[in-house]
């Protein structure tokens, strides 16, 4: 690669926490190392329409408290194609940028991977996504301040449910992992979690309820992932209905505050740090790697190897989480 003097970043896919405090990382970490950094909003979509702009210290500003992306987040049709790919490395080269920081989940790592080897375009990417399914990383960026999201709701619906004797039925992020599930419902002390990744037994959650109405104890906290195989909070509900209808049963849906919010000081720390070693990994020529924690050592692991595998859920966790719900 010749010699870097200019480098971009883009936030895209869905925001996470903490995306401000890598974008901040990045610009600060650039300057360090002499280069000038220009930010890309709205995505792929921006490399597409040419909505690229220089970004200074000033720009990052008081950026690491906040939420959500201060570069936008957009889906784009047009980068799907090879004309589109190809008017986004016109725009690149036209600002003389050299190389690119990605941050997203695995779309967004495909989409790099698919220009870094059209274009021998060097990308480094950081995992900016709540799901926490990446492989090659222990935590993604924003995943902690989605937990402690799930973990604050919970603990003020419990008020609720324990006065007036309800089950409430919370339904989570996570149409294909289970990890803000798990984690939420461990640190709340749900009485069930329903995962994706593990088969939902139906009758186990009706016996638990029934052994609670026993026990004149009518109150419940049940956390389901949205992919769990039973369709959801909805699909639960209808079930606990059927089996107790005499049961005062709600079901609140989270959505899309579990995206929001200032980030964690976890998030912030993480997404500092890595994006720090994504500048670095660029000074030093590395490309086509995602900029991973693990074990707290920092690792680069290949977009088809974080694209391909997912990480798994902690089997002995969702063991430990099911006895303490007894």
């Amino acid at each position: 690669m010749d010699e870097l003097k200019k480098i971009a970043v883009l936030t895209s896919g869905g925001d996470s926490p903490g995306m401000n405090a890598a974008i901040r990382a990045v610009v600060k970490t650039g300057l360090y190392y002499k280069l000038e950094v220009f930010g890309v909003y709205r995505g792929f979509n921006g490399m597409v329409n040419d909505v690229i702009k220089p970004l200074g210290r000033e720009d990052v500003k008081n950026i690491l408290p906040l939420g959500g992306t201060i570069l936008k987040s957009a889906r784009c049709e047009d980068f799907r194609t090879p004309e589109g790919r190809k008017k986004a490395y016109d725009n690149l080269k036209k600002h003389k940028i050299d190389a690119l920081v990605a941050i997203g989940g695995d779309g967004t790592f495909t989409g790099a991977k698919i220009f870094m080897n059209e274009f021998d375009f060097p990308v480094i990417g950081l995992p900016g996504t709540i799901d926490n399914d990446l492989y090659g990383t222990d935590y993604t960026i924003g995943y902690d301040t989605a937990v402690n999201t799930v973990v604050n709701a919970v603990d003020k619906l419990r008020d609720t449910a324990y006065s007036h004797d309800m089950v409430f039925i919370v339904e989570v992020m996570g149409r294909d992992a289970g990890f803000i599930a798990l984690r939420s419902g461990m640190a709340s002390g749900a009485g069930k979690v329903l995962i994706p990744e593990t088969k939902t037994h139906i009758d186990d959650l009706l016996e638990r309820l029934q052994r609670r109405i026993t026990d004149e104890e009518t109150s419940a906290i049940i956390i389901v992932s949205e992919g769990d195989d039973f369709g959801g909070g909805m699909e639960v509900k209808k079930i606990v209905n059927d089996r107790f209808p005499d049961l005062s049963t709600r079901v609140t849906i989270l959505g899309h505050i579990q995206r929001g919010g200032s980030p964690s000081a976890f998030d912030r720390i993480l997404a500092s740090g890595l994006g720090y070693q994504a500048v670095r990994g660029l000074v030093e020529g590395r490309s086509g790697v995602m900029v991973g924690s693990v074990n707290r050592q920092i690792e680069f692991v290949t977009f088809d190897r974080s694209i391909k595998h997912h990480n798994k859920i902690n089997v002995e966790l969702k063991k430990i989480t099911e006895i303490l719900a007894l």
